[in-house]
């Protein structure tokens, strides 16, 4: 997630290197490089004395283990991959890998502590997850690794495979999420997670069906959106919400009925549901990122301790949101890849001394026997400015800012005992050593403006006031933190990983709010409004009329739009749908009006709040529901569509000029749920994906004289397939590979007569080709099953072409031929030789949808 903002600017790790100059460590210029017989590349530094002396001294492993996890630490990371189990060949590339890649690449080890150069992870269900003993360097240079190599560049592109390392497969396993559930991933790009819960949510899904629950995935960073989205359409979803927000004010649109008339909430249909909480959420947080040194080596040199200080208070927040939003009963994953337990332990300590017995740390370590891990700590120290502290005692008073008391294993502040930083030290001020500590708010100028005490002095003598004073004992959490499991890299030739598993036993204590740190406790302030914003702006935030939920957590604050929303938003603009999501013929512009002049969707009430209608978030697209009965009557009659499917209600756009719509998405029933709770509280959610994309606008000049201005896109074709009826062929194997091989074939050149003859009595325009797997009879209506492919095709004047790319056409082509063999091999030689030869002039249609479309994979149902 990291500490980016929405909108257009770049997040702050972009913007911070930006504006220092930062080089870019991975791109070496030619000049510094210059050619020659004798250069070789040199890696970088795996040796940082500072990180050798941090985790000694927390004893993350014990004396003996150091030299070999230091060792291991040093290697490059082994590659890993899924296999996607919502794609129909999931079963011939786990086949392909087990008794193809697992022998012919059996003399490549290239560790001496493996023994097989790919296997399946143990401890990953159904052997879905494999381990390469290669680098991915190794990978691409390899030469007797080639073919393995295009093997997974050609399935990772597709999308049959996600690349992935390997302990980050492991918190969506422990989230156990079911297909009922509502799953929040508050930190979720680049998304290869939220993947990973979306083939949970459609686990046993039936052909043409969808599940109760959703998937709403989380960023802060705009950009990271994208590479989420991007990495989430290959799941073809339509339970699926990416939103864009600060993790720890993530909104809970908690619906307060009494704030709306109920004509306002008669007119638009009552939301089923009143406030947006989850069975899941999986918590993976912005964290120092020391366990991934195996895959980025650049961490080896600018580690330091006070990384993870920096974060901690953020870690805190987020975990804490993210229990809010949680149902009773419901669980929470919390998750890192860094060893730091300033980070880990220490967080999840906080989080339960804060719930007060409402949320339990689970022992979660016999869901997965085979995954070795160890118990998490339950002593460590803090390091500060170069001073080990054992206890919160010993942190000097101008440092409490920085350091807080939940850093440490008992949490006490000690208000009531003298501390170090008292008497002649307390007024010492931090020096600009800020890089350590982590804190950005340390002065800048080595002296203390009052006092003129200069930084360094002062700081010598209180090294050594504490070097000659007796340190506290070291402190001992009171929580079963050994529950938390901790993935080290020497155990099984991985990263380094953090996991802890909460339950939510009851609501949290009414008690916490908006809680902030000062002086290293837990105070009601609302320190995270930014003290810039206009009064105005700030009294707008609190016009929006909540009740306070169960949880306590649901305030005034938490439950409006974060500080970076509210930059965002115009002053004085208050539309309805200019964000997030709005119903057509309720415009902002033209809000209606009933006879006393009063907008139906927001009116003052005498002695009740007034519903604040969120402005408009920055560069996001409103999410409308489409109602142009019109263009849905002429869909559902262009292809025939069963009254079964449901349309009304589940069809959404980005765009709210309906005449100018070019892509249509579908929702399910969860997603729609949660949008309309959104657009009665007030566009809380910043939404900038939805949907399954089903249907595009044809643009050619052929498309535009097609009776359906709407073509099926190949994302939405495996819903749609089991309840189209017209429009729709069946095609012999040999047809459906010479579509496949020649993209574009004539109606009088398909080696089925019968079936050309068919293809050009459609109507012009988009068609489905299905595959007859042999016992379908073409008189029969087309029967669909889980193995059932299809493909999207453009039905023109003289011919039929595929709308699929080229690198589909040919995985689906070798897929085939694994299937059936080579019987149909001399069938395939029956087509004339001028058909390709023409193939050049024949293919307008082809082309021209290819360059309309996205890309294209084959409709898989189920």
């Amino acid at each position: 997630m990291g500490g980016g903002r929405g909108g257009n600017k770049r997040g702050r790790t972009q913007r911070r290197h930006f504006k220092q100059h930062r080089e870019n460590v991975w791109k070496r210029s030619k000049s510094d490089n210059p050619p020659s017989d004798n250069s070789t590349w040199e890696p970088f530094a795996t040796e940082n004395i500072a990180f050798n002396e941090y985790y000694k001294e927390q004893e993350i492993v014990p004396e003996e283990e150091w030299d070999i996890f230091m060792k291991v630490l040093r290697k490059p990371l082994p590659a890993a991959f899924r296999i996607n189990s919502s794609t129909q060949f999931f079963e011939d590339i786990r086949s392909q890998l087990e008794n193809d890649f697992m022998k012919s690449l059996a003399s490549e080890v290239t560790d001496e502590g493996e023994v097989e150069a790919i296997r399946p992870l143990p401890w990953y269900p159904e052997n879905l997850a494999w381990h390469l003993n290669f680098s991915r360097m190794q990978l691409r240079k390899n030469q007797t690794l080639e073919r393995f190599h295009e093997f997974l560049k050609q399935e990772n592109e597709i999308g049959n495979i996600t690349r992935q390392e390997a302990v980050s497969m492991v918190p969506p396993l422990f989230l156990d999420a079911h297909p009922d559930h509502f799953v929040l991933d508050m930190c979720a790009a680049p998304g290869s997670k939220t993947f990973q819960l979306l083939e949970m949510i459609h686990q046993s899904t039936k052909p043409g069906s969808l599940p109760d629950g959703m998937v709403i995935a989380n960023d802060v960073d705009v950009q990271r959106c994208n590479l989420l989205i991007h990495q989430t359409k290959r799941m073809c979803s339509a339970n699926l919400i990416v939103t864009n927000h600060e993790a720890q004010h993530f909104p809970g649109c908690h619906l307060d009925k009494n704030c709306i008339d109920a004509s306002d909430l008669g007119n638009n249909k009552d939301p089923k549901i009143n406030k947006l909480l989850f069975d899941r959420v999986l918590c993976d947080v912005p964290c120092s990122g020391d366990g991934t040194l195996r895959k980025a080596p650049d961490i080896w040199r600018k580690w330091n301790a006070g990384m993870g200080n920096g974060l901690h208070r953020l870690q805190v927040l987020i975990a804490m949101r993210g229990l809010a939003l949680l149902k009773v009963g419901g669980r929470m994953v919390y998750s890192t890849c860094s060893m730091n337990p300033v980070e880990n332990e220490a967080v999840v300590a906080e989080v339960l001394r804060r719930c007060g017995g409402s949320v339990e740390l689970l022992d979660v370590s016999s869901e997965l026997p085979q995954l070795v891990h160890r118990p998490g700590l339950k002593k460590w120290k803090v390091r500060d400015k170069g001073i080990w502290l054992a206890s919160y005692k010993d942190v000097p008073k101008y440092r409490r800012d920085g350091i807080m008391s939940s850093m440490f294993p008992s949490g006490r502040s000690f208000k009531e005992e003298k501390t170090v930083s008292d008497g002649p030290h307390e007024g010492i001020a931090p020096s600009d050593n800020t890089h350590e500590t982590g804190n950005p708010n340390s002065s800048a100028n080595g002296h203390q403006t009052d006092n003129n005490i200069e930084s360094k002095q002062e700081i010598g003598q209180l090294e050594s006031f504490l070097n000659q004073s007796d340190v506290s004992d070291e402190e001992m959490s009171s929580f079963p933190l050994e529950r938390c499991m901790r993935i080290v890299p020497h155990d099984q030739n991985t990263g380094a990983f953090f996991i802890a598993v909460l339950r939510k036993l009851s609501s949290l204590p009414a008690t916490l709010g908006n809680h902030t740190y000062q002086h290293g406790q837990l105070t009601s302030e609302n320190l995270d409004l930014p003290k810039q914003l206009p009064d105005e702006i700030i009294k707008d935030t609190n016009g929006l009329a909540i009740n306070p939920s169960e949880d306590g957590a649901d305030n005034q604050y938490s439950e409006t739009t974060s500080d970076v929303d509210l930059r965002d938003k115009p002053e004085g603009d208050s539309g309805p749908d200019s964000l997030g999501i709005c119903e057509e013929g309720n415009e902002p512009e033209e809000t209606q009006k009933d006879g006393s002049g009063e907008t139906d969707h927001v009116r003052e009430k005498q002695g009740k709040g007034r519903l604040q209608i969120q402005g408009k978030w920055r560069g996001v697209d409103p999410v409308v529901f489409f109602k142009d009965e019109a263009t849905i009557s002429s869909i559902k009659e262009f292809y025939g569509i069963r009254e079964s499917f449901p349309l009304n209600g589940h069809l959404v756009t980005r765009n709210s000029d309906t005449h100018h719509v070019k892509r249509i998405y579908y929702v399910s029933e969860s997603v729609h749920d949660v949008l309309k709770l959104n657009f009665h509280v007030g566009q809380q959610l910043k939404i900038t994906s939805v949907g399954l994309k089903t249907f595009e606008r044809q643009t050619s000049k052929e498309g535009t004289s097609s009776a359906c201005a709407f073509r099926i896109s190949s994302e939405g074709l495996p819903l749609l397939l089991p309840y189209i009826t017209k429009q729709i062929l069946c095609a012999s194997l040999v047809d459906f590979k010479h579509l496949l091989q020649y993209r574009s074939i004539k109606f009088a050149d398909f080696v089925d007569a019968e079936f050309g003859k068919k293809a050009s009595n459609l109507m012009l325009g988009c068609c489905v080709i299905v595959l007859n797997k042999g016992d379908q009879i073409s008189s029969d209506p087309i029967q669909v099953d889980a193995s059932t492919l299809a493909i999207g095709c453009w039905k023109g004047r003289t011919s039929v072409s595929v709308m699929v790319s080229a690198i589909d056409c040919q995985e689906l082509l070798q897929r085939l031929s694994v299937h059936f063999g080579g019987k149909e091999d001399s069938l395939m030689q029956e087509i004339k030789p001028s058909i390709v030869q023409e193939k050049a002039g024949q293919t307008m249609n082809s082309a021209e949808v290819d360059r309309e479309s996205e890309t294209v994979a084959q409709a898989i149902v189920g």
